[in-house]
């Protein structure tokens, strides 16, 4: 038997991994343990920046689960990014007999090019709230992770 040293972790890692993200009253968000697991390259943007960083140093075969506070995962709520849109506007970025309800997230063409999603907070006659944070903002979370490869 060799004593070679596991694979670890580096920021330009090719991974194949199972991961988990779930919010702390454990619903999930995302994960593949029930399916095949990801591969991925660290650097790439597949994960958040701070899910990477907790990826570093691990080696091969490590199975973790990590607790992040409140605003670490995706960032904090940010106030400034509840805005008010017209429905002109909402009517412009979407198909002619979309039903809009409370909660809907919805896509619009940003200025410039590009896309970016708000959630729907008040629809009204002529004003919409729109919630541009990230969804998961501002929020608890868990991130478990069983590192299968690295190369």
């Amino acid at each position: 038997m060799s004593n070679a040293q596991p694979a670890v972790v580096t920021p330009s890692a090719y991974l194949t991994l199972h991961y988990r993200l779930a919010s702390l009253d454990g619903k999930d968000i995302v994960t593949t343990f029930n399916a095949n697991p990801a591969t991925l390259m660290l650097g790439q943007g597949q994960l958040a920046p701070v899910l990477e960083e907790l990826l570093l140093g691990l080696p091969e075969g490590t199975h973790r689960t990590f607790n992040l506070e409140p605003g670490v995962g995706f960032g904090p709520r940010n106030p400034e990014l509840v805005r008010e849109v017209s429905r002109a506007t909402l009517d412009e970025n979407s198909s002619p007999d979309a039903e809009y309800k409370v909660g809907d997230l919805v896509d619009f063409a940003a200025p410039g090019g590009g896309r970016f999603a708000g959630v729907l907070r008040e629809l009204g006659e002529e004003v919409c709230l729109f919630d541009f944070n990230h969804p998961l903002a501002g929020e608890p979370l868990t991130f478990e992770v069983k590192i299968i490869s690295v190369l």
